[in-house]
C-alpha cells in the first residue's frame, strides 16, 4: 500500500498557487499634469533610519532648490522610525523628470531600503497654497476606491476638505488623486498637535465620511502618521 502524507496536497493544487498573472501595468503618468504632486514611501531598513534621515535631509534641500518644484516636505512615521515620506509638488512630469536623482540620492538610499522607494503621482483635488507651515503632525491617507464609485468619493473627500479645513488645530488639509489610477487618492493633513487631530477623528464629519467610505472602498484605509523632520 502506498503511504500518502496527510500533508501532502495535488499537484493540480499546487500550480493554481504557483503559477499567478502579472498585473496590467497602469497607464503613464500624463505629462502635462500641473502642478504635479508626488508622494514617496521609503521604508529603511531600522539600523539605518538615522544615516537616511541624512540622505532624505540633503534630498529635500536639493530638491527645494530645483528648477520647476514648488515644495518639497519630509517626515518620519510616528511608530515606525525607519519609514519616511518625501511631499513634493513640482510645475509638472517634466520638471520632475529633469530632477530624476541629481545628488545621487536615491542611489545612496538603495543601500539602506527595506523595500524600494514607492513614487505615487497626483493631480491636485482639494489642496491649499503652496507655502510650508509648521505643524507637529503630519497624516497621510492613501483612499481606493472601486471603479464605479470613483465621482461618488471625490465628492464625498471634497466634502471632508473642506469640513477638516475649518477644524480646530489642523493646519493644512490637502487631497490629491492619482493620475494614473483615478480611483486612488491620497489626503495629506498637519495638526498642530496629537491631540487635536484625535479630537477631529471622533468628529461628526469625519464619522460620516468613513460611513460613506465603507460603501465603495476598494481596500483599506491605510493612515499613517508622522512626526515632520526639520
Amino acid at each position: 500500500m502506498t503511504f500518502r502524507s496527510a500533508y501532502a496536497l495535488p499537484l493540480f493544487f499546487i500550480a493554481s498557487h504557483v503559477v499567478a498573472q502579472a498585473p496590467a501595468s497602469p497607464p503613464p503618468v500624463p505629462p502635462d499634469v500641473s502642478p504635479l504632486y508626488v508622494v514617496t514611501y521609503v521604508e529603511l531598513k531600522p539600523t539605518a533610519k538615522a544615516e537616511g534621515a541624512k540622505i532624505l535631509k540633503s534630498w529635500r534641500a536639493a530638491a527645494r532648490k530645483a528648477d520647476g518644484n514648488l515644495r518639497t516636505e519630509l517626515a518620519q512615521s510616528a511608530i515606525r522610525p525607519g519609514q519616511f515620506v518625501v511631499m513634493a509638488a513640482w510645475r509638472n512630469k517634466a520638471a520632475f523628470d529633469a530632477y530624476g536623482d541629481a545628488g545621487g540620492f536615491r542611489e545612496k538610499l538603495a543601500a539602506l531600503r527595506n523595500n524600494p522607494a514607492d513614487d505615487r503621482f497626483h493631480n491636485s483635488l482639494s489642496v491649499g497654497p503652496m507655502d510650508l507651515p509648521r505643524g507637529a503632525l503630519y497624516v497621510v491617507t492613501h483612499v481606493d476606491v472601486i471603479p464605479p464609485r470613483r465621482e461618488d468619493a471625490v465628492a464625498a473627500l471634497k466634502v471632508l476638505g473642506e469640513a477638516n479645513r475649518k477644524a480646530s488645530g489642523n493646519v493644512r488639509y490637502e487631497i490629491v488623486q492619482q493620475t494614473n489610477r483615478p480611483n486612488h487618492f491620497t489626503v495629506v493633513e498637519i495638526w498642530s498637535s496629537r491631540k487635536a487631530f484625535d479630537a477631529n477623528s471622533a468628529s461628526a464629519h469625519q464619522r460620516e465620511f468613513r460611513d460613506k467610505l465603507s460603501q465603495m472602498s476598494g481596500a483599506l484605509y491605510d493612515e499613517r502618521l508622522y512626526v515632520a523632520l526639520n
